[in-house]
């Protein structure tokens, strides 16, 4: 999936008029906000916590060569492998290289947003290999043949009946009269297929969220244990990690684990929090005998030096589409690749191209709540708004909106014109009374999926000059404001 501006644009309208996906969407502010509010609400020294993760990834990005090397020598004392892969082509084929080695033919996979973003399952299948994702979200996904619609709920696009329907469409060997109209019974049915899956496992793949430098660890967190039965029951292991998620310390893991969850899914603690290192060792009752770790970079060495630094900060907790208002009310699939909401419309351009991504900076309303709730204080408005300079600069965008940005720029220029189009419009807008409109000439883009908010009097300019007790233009020409 590429995201271009045709596709995004039908997509989201698409979107908003899907019932059934409006319907599972309205479960997010319910659901991740007020979780994560309450969450935070529990820790006074939220605000500061915030401000040590900022120092962690900056300082850890600052050095990042070191740091990267220390980790590759680290595993390599633990008994395991490092692979460096400069972009996905390399990760596939390396990947699918060690699974051959292996002779895997099963692999347990746990989720892991990087190999969704090498594109990883295509790859495996090719090679006549049957992954399996194994967590709950991405196993109905991938039943659905579906890409994930957010990086840490792939299926909350859904509402139980899907679900229900592919359970039935893909467990044919059931009764097919069994109720699945319960959440429970939907994952007592998903739980007795994947033992099996892990069982039969030879490989098994899982992503990181962070990988510890110090001790050569890679630390992953679950809610469903999954990702332990992926990395525990197979004989052979597989990490795939973007370079950007290493950290120095167990220090700093620990002290960036008390905000990935809180900001995540508003626990204290997700239900499992692992942390391998290496293979089996002589007297461990479990754990893999080969042990590997593959290193992505497929762009993001080139953000280090660049004005999307920033970004190479993200933990990848969602927190900023969770309270993003255009994400909620398109979802993510209408973003056209694996990274959704605010954060994909900053990721996605800079690792596949702003003349194919850069579409997805428009999608913002600009209400700055993903900036307000980043755990590590990404500043993604800002970022979003040099992409869209970025597109500008370089005509991709229409030729429709490069026009209309020309004659605003005319306008907002010319101060005693500007006020003159002000007066019309608010003229015109009065005829509609006050309020809310639905139905604006020239606003349909606007309406179809919102109130339009009408004046509720004059121009701020002709109220300024009435509290002045001034009339008329200024002499100068001027207004404050005038442009802003």
């Amino acid at each position: 999936m590429i995201p271009t501006t045709r596709d995004f644009v039908s997509a989201s309208t698409k979107a908003l008029g899907d019932p059934d996906l409006q319907r599972a969407l309205a479960n997010v502010p319910g659901g991740f906000r007020t979780k994560r509010a309450k969450a935070f609400a529990r820790l006074p020294e939220y605000e500061a916590l915030r401000d040590a993760a900022v120092a962690i990834k900056d300082a850890t990005l600052a050095d990042l060569a070191r740091h990267l090397e220390t980790f590759e020598a680290r595993v390599q004392d633990a008994g395991g492998v490092v692979h460096w892969c400069a972009d996905a082509a390399e990760a596939r084929e390396t990947i699918v290289g060690l699974c051959r080695r292996a002779g895997a033919r099963k692999i347990a996979k746990g989720k892991s947003m990087a190999t969704e973003e090498i594109g990883l399952n295509d790859a495996l299948t090719a090679a006549g290999m049957t992954p399996v994702e194994t967590d709950l979200g991405e196993y109905i996904i991938q039943l659905r043949n579906e890409p994930p619609s957010h990086i840490i709920a792939p299926a909350i696009h859904l509402n139980k009946e899907h679900i229900a329907d592919a359970f039935r469409a893909h467990h044919g060997d059931l009764d097919l009269g069994r109720d699945l109209s319960d959440h429970r019974a939907l994952m007592d049915e998903a739980r007795a297929r994947l033992r099996h899956e892990f069982l039969a496992a030879d490989v098994g793949i899982t992503g990181a969220n962070f990988l510890v430098a110090e001790t050569g660890t890679a630390v992953i967190v679950t809610n469903e244990g999954n990702g332990d039965l992926s990395q525990t029951l197979p004989p052979v292991q597989i990490v795939v990690a973007g370079i950007d998620k290493i950290v120095a310390t167990l220090d700093d893991a620990m002290t960036l684990l008390r905000l990935l969850p809180r900001a995540a899914t508003g626990q204290d603690i997700t239900v499992y929090t692992s942390f391998t290192t290496g293979p089996r060792r002589a007297g461990d009752i479990d754990g893999p005998e080969a042990f590997h770790v593959v290193l992505v970079d497929n762009g993001r060495t080139a953000l280090l030096g660049g004005p999307m630094r920033d970004m190479l900060r993200c933990i990848r907790c969602a927190a900023c589409m969770n309270h993003c208002p255009v994400y909620s009310a398109v979802g993510g699939h209408a973003y056209g690749w694996v990274y959704p909401g605010p954060m994909g419309a900053v990721l996605t351009p800079a690792l596949i191209g702003v003349d194919r991504a850069g579409v997805l900076a428009n999608a913002s309303t600009f209400c700055g709540r993903c900036e307000d709730v980043c755990p590590v204080r990404i500043p993604l408005p800002k970022l979003m708004r040099l992409w869209r300079d970025e597109e500008h600069r370089r005509n991709l965008s229409g030729a429709r909106q490069r026009g209309a940005l020309a004659l605003w720029s005319f306008v907002a220029r010319r101060p005693r014109l500007y006020r003159l189009v002000s007066r019309i419009g608010v003229s015109v807008l009065g005829l509609f009374g006050r309020g809310r409109a639905r139905h604006v000439p020239l606003a349909g883009g606007w309406t179809r999926g919102r109130d339009l908010p009408l004046p509720q009097g004059t121009t701020f300019f002709a109220q300024y000059r009435r509290a002045a007790g001034t009339s008329g233009d200024d002499p100068d020409g001027a207004d404050m404001g005038a442009g802003a």
